[in-house]
């Protein structure tokens, strides 16, 4: 006997998923604003994106190309990868969504980790899978720990590397022994959102694994370093078969012209890329020591942002500190629904910004740097 209700009601499961809450982006009755809650660059795009860009708005009445050759071909140049292996999306999200769509449903389950990006738990959920997470060691993936959450019904592990919101990173051997202790039928999903600020020599994005092996898939965005979060452009780097599915069941003109042009130019101007890079490096040790010094916890990180931990002290916590900021405009993110209730992850900023936070934490713990 089917039962009338008297509204749609979503299929089981839809409704449990926690919806993603981005970093907040105001401080009210503040007159200037740092946004260090998203982890953008300090550097904006390239000239060169933002010129593609402007000419591509003299065609808004023509459809995109619905293949993106003039990006694939732009990445495949760069990275020296063979074109057919790539898959541009919506942002890399879409593609985390395409796999999971395509490859998971009920009775099946994909590993994350405990402090792994919220948007693989909720794609999970959303195809009917069941999340399994593990626990990471020293907030670093723990590769021995996913080989044991492995069962008969394990269909995809997602892997950040770098980590968000923790930057830290598994160095290439550790990803290919996890590789290697992982059935056939399992996708090893590697989102390497942040590879292109890595600066260590036992660091791999996953071209290589991808390359020789069927059931590998790397994915990348041009939200970070290449300063187009705004376009929403992610790509893909997988086996023919696995492309293949996820083509079946793509929107047909998931890009649109102006983001095709703009990443296509973008990922073409290294020299610019090497000045965001180089930015972030000087940066990244110049913050952690500065708070450090102050009394906080950094976790050291190879990505575009710090993890800072506040002490166990009435009044001194990451709530109070992320109050505090707000008010001298100064936005950082609160990560406690990535299991750290008292840290905030800030976005390396411009040298003002980055100044600001310190001098204002410092404030706030009654010390300087």
């Amino acid at each position: 006997m089917s039962i009338v209700t008297s509204e749609p009601v979503p299929r089981p499961g839809i409704l449990d998923i926690a919806a993603y809450v981005p970093g907040k982006e105001h401080a009210p009755g503040v007159a200037r604003v740092f946004k260090l809650s998203s982890n953008e660059t300090p550097l904006g795009a390239s000239p060169k994106a933002i010129d593609a860009f402007k000419q591509a708005a003299g065609n808004l009445e023509l459809y995109p190309d619905g293949q993106a050759m003039a990006l694939r071909e732009a990445i495949a140049s760069v990275h020296g990868l063979n074109v057919a292996n790539i898959m541009c999306g919506n942002g890399s999200d879409e593609l985390l969504g395409l796999l999971c769509h395509v490859y998971l449903g009920t009775g099946d389950e994909a590993i994350i980790t405990e402090h792994g990006f919220l948007v693989y738990k909720i794609q999970i959920m959303g195809a009917g899978a069941t999340v399994v997470e593990v626990k990471e060691k020293d907030r670093t993936v723990d590769v021995d720990a996913i080989l044991a959450a492995v069962t008969d019904k394990t269909k995809m592990v997602f892997i950040a590397n770098p980590g968000n919101p923790t930057g830290t990173y598994v160095p290439v051997a550790d990803i290919r022994r996890l590789h290697a202790g992982l059935p056939k039928s399992v996708i090893l999903v590697l989102d390497a959102a942040y590879a292109e600020y890595v600066r260590k020599n036992d660091y791999e994005a996953g071209l290589e694994l991808v390359s020789s092996n069927r059931n590998v898939v790397m994915t990348r965005t041009f939200s970070k370093v290449y300063g187009l979060a705004a376009l929403r452009i992610g790509w893909m780097y997988g086996p023919a078969g696995i492309l293949d599915a996820l083509n079946r069941v793509r929107g047909p003109f998931n890009m649109n012209a102006p983001a095709i042009a703009a990443g296509a130019a973008a990922i073409r101007d290294q020299a610019f890329v090497e000045k965001a890079v180089e930015h972030n490096n000087l940066w990244q040790g110049k913050l952690t020591h500065a708070l450090e010094t102050i009394g906080l916890k950094v976790t050291p990180s190879v990505a575009n942002f710090v993890l800072i931990h506040f002490p166990d002290v009435d009044g001194k916590r990451a709530p109070e500190a992320d109050a505090f900021l707000t008010s001298r405009g100064y936005i950082l993110r609160a990560v406690r629904g990535y299991g750290f209730p008292n840290a905030l992850r800030m976005t390396i900023g411009s040298e003002e910004a980055n100044r600001g936070v310190i001098e204002t934490l410092g404030e706030f713990m009654g010390k300087s740097a």
